[in-house]
């Protein structure tokens, strides 16, 4: 038998004010409550709750055999508490049904792992928490922000107890290899290793729409066959959640294919859906050695798309400079802001790429230039510190800068 196993990921951030210089030392409204509300609705009403009814109804329609997987971030759960709570009790029924996995991840979506382990800890744990409260699931299998991963993530995931770590299946890391197998990560005892098949993935992620790709249309049952003649353990599709009517238009015919699709793998003898847990149940045919830290971002899957210039590299310095003092001064308040400011999405806009992977960045970015981004937050993180000097951990902050 070879396995399907879907999962997607489902983010949104609290997307920051322009704040300006002159707001520094006045107030701290650092985050667009507008703006925020206005996109969780607007991605709720084109993605979130048609995607999750139907993922619903085929469930019910293939008696239990269609299985899926959510990461969720903490800051997008917090918004759909806020704005769009019918998000969260459908997502609540998907939890019922017994055939969705909920996923570990960072709770902020940061890039904490690269910066403060014992920060990224916190952030997992706090994530795990959550899950647990909402969905009634402890996570059991791991999935970094934006699938960031080297060999010392697969060994943490392993001794924060999760069964298996998500990453991209990416050709320069697997050589010879292909990414329809099960793997270990170097240097760990147990923890499996599941890969993302980025090219079938991106069919249906960044291609299905393209009807300059020489597939168009993309059809289900031309997509399940596909998969069927694959030889390999797990087929393992992963992609923003978003794809489904926000990033592909429901005009795209994207939720007809999801309709059908289904259906058509399943007229394959040799095919089943599986969750990430059950896929990790299977044996590892070897193991991978990733020493280089990889993404399934842009086309070179590194970490360029968030540190690759030096306002990125400045702006990640200097606030997780601040971690000691923040943490120190007990200050709740300050330690959210601290903690939403860390969410990948900032250091995203903070791109400069262009080329190939231009207008994807450019898609993303609520603001007109990657430079207005970056003094927006340079501006916040001035306004932290200002903050921090007055809490009761003032002389510690300064003693910290010295440093």
């Amino acid at each position: 038998m070879t396995s399907v196993c879907i999962y997607f990921q489902v983010h949104q951030p609290f997307r920051m004010t322009s704040y300006r210089v002159f707001d520094i030392g006045k107030h701290a409204n650092y985050f667009d409550e507008k703006k925020n509300e206005e996109i969780t609705k607007k991605v709720a009403a084109k993605c979130y709750l048609p995607a999750n009814k139907l993922m619903l109804d085929l469930i019910a329609k293939t008696n239990g055999k269609f299985k899926i997987a959510y990461s969720i971030s903490g800051t997008a759960l917090e918004q759909f508490e806020r704005y769009a709570p019918e998000v969260i009790e459908l997502f609540k029924e998907l939890a019922k049904t017994g055939c969705v996995e909920f996923l570990g991840e960072t709770y902020y979506h940061s890039l904490s792992f690269l910066y403060s382990q014992k920060e990224f800890e916190e952030q997992v744990k706090k994530h795990d928490k959550k899950i647990k409260e909402l969905f009634g699931q402890r996570p059991r299998v791991f999935r970094n922000t934006e699938l960031i991963y080297n060999n010392e993530l697969g060994k943490f995931a392993e001794k924060m107890g999760y069964k298996a770590v998500l990453a991209e299946g990416w050709d320069r890391i697997l050589e010879w290899r292909s990414p329809n197998f099960v793997y270990m990560p170097v240097g760990t005892k147990k923890i499996k290793l599941l890969l993302k098949n980025y090219k079938l993935s991106d069919d249906i992620a960044f291609r299905f729409s393209n009807r300059d790709w020489v597939e168009w249309p993309l059809t289900a049952e031309k997509f399940a066959a596909w998969i069927s003649a694959i030889q390999g353990q797990t087929i393992n599709l992963f992609m923003d959640y978003e794809t489904i009517g926000e990033h592909q238009w429901e005009e795209t015919g994207i939720f007809d294919f999801l309709k059908c699709l289904p259906f058509e793998l399943l007229k394959y003898s040799h095919i089943e859906f599986k969750t990430p847990s059950e896929v990790a149940d299977m044996d590892a045919v070897a193991t991978l050695d990733i020493p280089n830290t990889i993404s399934w971002a842009d086309m070179e899957r590194d970490l360029s798309a968030w540190t690759g210039n030096k306002m990125q590299q400045s702006a990640l310095q200097e606030l997780y400079k601040l971690e000691s003092a923040i943490k120190k001064s007990s200050d709740k308040k300050l330690l959210e802001d601290w903690r939403k400011l860390q969410t990948s999405d900032h250091f995203y806009y903070m791109c400069v790429k262009y080329f190939s992977d231009g207008d994807v960045h450019k898609y993303f970015n609520p603001y007109d230039t990657p430079y207005e981004s970056y003094l927006a937050f340079m501006n916040i993180l001035n306004d932290l510190a200002i903050r921090i000097k007055k809490t009761p951990a003032k002389g510690l902050f300064s003693r910290l800068l010295r440093k």
